[in-house]
């Protein structure tokens, strides 16, 4: 009898989540369906299956958003960014540790508050400063701003890492005749391959969604990244339901 009940109980779970997962993509199969039928198809029945599969729509916004220059504009920023941050912050870090100069712990300091401001709180003198030099609308600018705001954060993290690496190896690679800049790149570098795939993760992440910064400084439809092609083209297309 036991038994029974557990086996109705059960068939009930999968009832209800068969049900539940119908229901949650059910949007999704609505939107794919849609985007095979002409706009004529779309209003007279969207809930139908297309009469005749067209991959007009998926060409039209292809073309009009420029997708492919916006990828590769994103792509650009993004790798040149992540790389500058991951390169400098780290650099930074090392030398904020291994040098114990007063000065070293306000610039630590300096680097642990700035993440406290939020760039809402900038964003209106950033631009209207870069604009008085004639420096909007262009994506290294872009990219030398990514890479200022990511480095609080990166520095911060890098930090915490590199003091936990044992001072010896570094001194028994100076004696080998390594100088210091070779010691960070060969000995010390190697070491952080945790926290830089931390940091790689969510920089990409970041510069990758990002829609704000770029929307303040690119300004020309040509130097637009990927997030500010699809919003201009959902801004200038969106009565076409297909």
């Amino acid at each position: 009898m036991i038994g029974k009940k557990n086996r109705i109980l059960r068939l009930v779970k999968t009832v209800f989540i068969i049900i539940l997962l119908i229901l949650f993509n059910l949007p999704f199969f609505l939107m794919v369906n849609n985007s095979f039928k002409t706009t004529q198809q779309f209003v007279d029945d969207p809930f139908a299956l297309p009469k005749s599969i067209s991959f007009k729509n998926y060409i039209d916004a292809f073309k009009k958003m420029s997708f492919l220059r916006g990828l590769g504009n994103s792509f650009v920023i993004m790798t040149i960014s992540v790389f500058l941050i991951i390169v400098s912050s780290s650099m930074a870090a090392y030398f904020l540790v291994r040098n114990k100069w007063r000065l070293n712990k306000i610039l630590y300091a300096v680097y642990v508050a700035s993440m406290i401001v939020p760039f809402q709180a900038i964003m209106i003198p950033l631009v209207s400063i870069y604009g008085k030099l004639k420096l909007l609308n262009n994506k290294w600018i872009l990219i030398f701003m990514y890479m200022g705001f990511g480095q609080a954060f990166a520095v911060f993290i890098f930090h915490g890492f590199i003091k936990s690496i044992p001072l010896e190896m570094e001194e028994a690679a100076l004696i080998d005749g390594c100088n210091r800049i070779k010691t960070f790149f060969l000995i010390v570098l190697p070491l952080l391959k945790p926290v830089i795939v931390t940091i790689l993760i969510l920089d990409v992440l970041w510069i990758w969604n990002d829609y704000l910064l770029p929307s303040l400084i690119l300004l020309s439809p040509s130097e637009r990244t990927l997030p500010l092609s699809t919003y201009s083209f959902f801004t200038s297309y969106s009565v076409d339901y297909a």
